[in-house]
């Protein structure tokens, strides 16, 4: 399984603002309700077998996006949407319709997604619970079609590994937090971003130069059969900028920078995104003459952006708990609690209760997780042993309960997942003795140069075992730095690559300053958003490769400078 990490540096926010309007049961959440305790007592009476819990989430969304390139607006859009999830479950908290089913045509906990409904946007009670009644019935007639499935499945499979139960026990929770809303003047944004994107009109070697916004607010309902009924909502806005060129030989370079907030306030001033926008045709100029770099191992550092990055692809999804559990994953670390995984300067925490670290707003913050579990700072890695894992109400192993790390995209089954990963170090060194400690590496490893690796775009990682348990992540800037004194040299065109257990090995030292990353990462329950933290690390070997590169030639027409609005 593939876990992507889309992550973007942010440059300093403060608190959140979340528009409040209300904070008294909103009409979704009373259709739910009402609709739980009526649904739930028929079936209890009606059903067989009947079922055992229930639970019905929504997440309401309102939205606006507006895109620029090259000073013109491309599109400007406002959508408003209400998404039903609906679970069931037959069986009891032991074994119940969601168990895994092994074998060639087994899944994990059933259909990892389901188109999630569409509810009406209007506040009309009677109409939200008609949607909720007919899904409920449906998702019923299939768990229990299901669970005979489970059942049969037991019988013909060897034992399990582990046979913990298939759901939690938890205590019910009942919170209802005001109703989170964005305004936008949206003219008024419609003209900056297409002065944003003008500015790149001056430059003919950059092939597209894209400028977006998007404000957006969520609001979550979660009401089950234990009792739990939350309504709590957050809002985040992001400016984002694309630049893309391309070199002579046809690969393709491009500088993304995104600015991340719970608030519009929380956005950079007319000068700060014109510099930014100056900083990366910079960068791609320097990248179209810089040279491709040949495969290469030896020692690294990597900034707190690209470590940030590191730690969430090749550490962050080891540790989610259903990896633990489902017998086709790697399960790197399963067995390897109370055990040295990390160096023992390291320690790494997951906090979503934490809503800024040094004036940056963490996308990764929540109160309450999609299983309606408060969100709790769980000490993962203490000075290198492996304490704990990020449960979801799928328990493990000496790992009962949930967390707070259930999370989940509409349309899919909640399962641990990052929220704000945050690495810490003790023992760190100054940048210029960390740069000082890479040049002797090198010297010691016979190397005319060891690599920084200034900034990213992402990564992914494999995690299952019918795949190599590897790593990638993608560099923009890549550094050579030379033993012999030579100025740093930018280079181009490599991927970094590696093997979790080998990377962890061979980091030797930390940076004093910690980097702040905004993302948004892909995996078995959809996208959600994340942050990572990190100080830059010294490692004494990294693998890198060629990255694949397209064959096309760059444009042979040049630029309609001189027309309306050309360049």
């Amino acid at each position: 399984m593939k876990k992507f990490l889309v992550i973007a540096a942010v440059l300093g926010f403060s608190a959140p603002n979340l528009f409040p309007q209300r904070s008294s049961p909103g009409p979704v959440l009373q259709a739910l309700e009402r609709e739980m305790k009526r649904a739930f007592e028929v079936l209890q009476q009606k059903g067989d077998p009947s079922p055992y819990f229930i639970s019905y989430s929504v997440r309401e969304n309102n939205s606006f996006n507006i895109e620029s390139s090259l000073g013109a607006l491309r599109s400007s859009d406002r959508d408003r949407s209400r998404l039903l999830d609906v679970d069931v479950r037959v069986g009891d908290y032991q074994l119940d319709s969601t168990h895994q089913i092994r074998g060639p045509r087994g899944t994990n906990t059933g259909p990892n997604f389901t188109y999630p409904v569409l509810m009406p946007i209007d506040d009309d009670i009677d109409a939200l619970r008609s949607v909720i009644w007919l899904e409920t019935d449906q998702k019923y007639k299939a768990a229990v079609e299901r669970f005979i499935q489970v059942k049969a499945n037991r019988t013909i499979k060897v034992d399990e590994e582990d046979t913990s139960a298939d759901m939690s026990r938890e205590s019910k929770q009942t919170a209802i937090f005001p109703v989170a809303g964005v305004r936008l003047d949206v003219p008024s944004w419609e003209n900056k971003l297409k002065t944003y994107s003008a500015l790149f009109k001056k430059y003919p070697e950059i092939y597209e130069g894209t400028v977006s916004l998007s404000a957006n607010s969520d609001n979550d309902y979660v009401v089950n059969s234990e009792g739990t009924s939350i309504q709590h909502g957050r809002s985040r806005v992001r400016l984002s900028v694309y630049a893309r060129t391309k070199a002579d030989d046809g690969m393709e370079l491009y500088r993304f920078e995104a600015f991340d907030g719970y608030s519009l306030d929380r956005l950079p001033s007319d000068e700060k995104v014109r510099q930014t926008i100056e900083t990366m045709v910079k960068d791609l100029q320097a990248l179209r003459s810089a040279p491709v770099i040949e495969p290469y191992t030896g020692p690294a550092i990597l900034s707190g952006r690209a470590s940030g990055v590191f730690f969430h692809e090749i550490f962050g999804h080891r540790i989610e708990g259903h990896r633990q559990k489902n017998e086709s994953e790697g399960q790197t670390f399963t067995k390897k609690v109370n055990q040295s995984v990390l160096p023992d300067f390291i320690s790494v925490i997951d906090d979503p209760t934490v809503e800024r670290i040094g004036g940056i707003d963490l996308n990764g913050h929540y109160a309450f997780d999609d299983d309606g579990i408060p969100a709790q700072k769980v000490s993962v890695v203490e000075k290198g042993i492996l304490k704990n894992f990020l449960m979801s109400r799928s328990p493990i192993s000496g790992f009962e309960n949930s967390n707070g790390h259930g999370r989940k995209a509409p349309g899919y089954r909640t399962v641990g997942r990052q929220g704000n990963l945050i690495v810490q170090a003790t023992n760190t060194v100054s940048e210029s003795r960390m740069r000082a400690m890479l040049i002797e590496e090198a010297k010691r490893q016979g190397k005319t140069f060891g690599l920084l690796f200034k900034d990213i775009s992402g990564g992914f990682t494999l995690t299952g075992r019918a795949s190599p348990q590897s790593f990638q992540v993608t560099p923009i800037m890549v550094y050579r730095i030379y033993v012999d004194g030579r100025p740093d040299e930018l280079v181009r065109g490599v991927d970094l690559i590696g093997t979790p257990l080998t990377s962890f090995s061979k980091i030797v030292a930390a940076g004093d300053t910690a980097e702040v990353f905004n993302g948004v990462c892909g995996a078995e329950s959809g996208y959600v958003p994340v942050a990572a933290v990190s100080p830059a690390i010294l490692t004494t070997q990294i693998e890198v490769q060629k990255k694949e590169k397209s064959s096309d030639r760059p444009p042979i027409l040049a630029p309609p400078a001189g027309a309306i609005g050309g360049r």
